[in-house]
């Protein structure tokens, strides 16, 4: 006899979770991703074995230039805005709505305070462009603004944890300068930003 033949059916699989799993996972991921900032300058950081993590928020960010060049940034916009209200008193600099607002989205800088208002004046675009000449700091001539950046940026939000990246190639005298000045407002605690590198075993 010959053999029945059962017909094959196509199987339907519905793919409507499928997608809005998808879509969830790709809204998640929007929402929850932090861009890197631009920086200031090209920094090539050296590598190390060390183990302990930077902490997400409440960072008082230097950046150290190949060249020497110091560049301050902080992570929360409240306490930039608080500030800039600092300096803007201390240094008699008044500043505009549009010149905080500038500010407020401002990463990292590296100039004399008292350029400031000049600097935020200009557009996103050509303040990008700007090669800044970075924070000045001799204690010896009287130019405080590194060590004054330190306290009373503290002092706004006391949280704060302190973080140094320098580049690979940058003197030692230049990173001497601002340890001198951390350890003039009684800071002793900072962190090291690193590249990971295995330890050899």
């Amino acid at each position: 006899m010959p053999k029945v033949k059962i017909p094959r059916k196509s199987t339907a699989i519905d793919m409507t979770a499928m997608c809005d799993v998808a879509f969830l996972l790709l809204t998640f991921f929007i929402l929850t991703t932090k861009f890197r900032a631009q920086e200031a300058v090209q920094i090539d950081i050296p590598s190390s074995t060390a183990q302990i993590p930077i902490p997400d928020r409440d960072i008082m960010l230097f950046q150290i230039a190949p060249d020497g060049r110091i560049f301050f940034g902080l992570d929360d916009q409240p306490t930039r805005l608080k500030l800039l209200d600092r300096l803007s008193s201390e240094y008699s600099m008044p500043l505009s709505d549009k010149q905080k607002e500038a500010f407020r989205t401002l990463e990292v800088w590296g100039m004399d305070i008292r350029s400031l208002p000049e600097f935020l004046d200009k557009d996103p675009a050509e303040r990008a462009k700007l090669q800044q000449p970075g924070l000045t700091i001799d204690t010896l001539g009287g130019n405080h603004q590194v060590e004054d950046l330190i306290l009373f940026s503290r002092q706004e939000n006391n949280n704060l944890r302190i973080a140094i990246k320098a580049d690979k190639t940058t003197e030692y005298r230049s990173f001497d300068k601002l340890i001198q000045a951390l350890q003039n407002r009684k800071v002793n605690k900072f962190n090291l930003i690193t590249s990971a590198r295995l330890a050899k075993e």
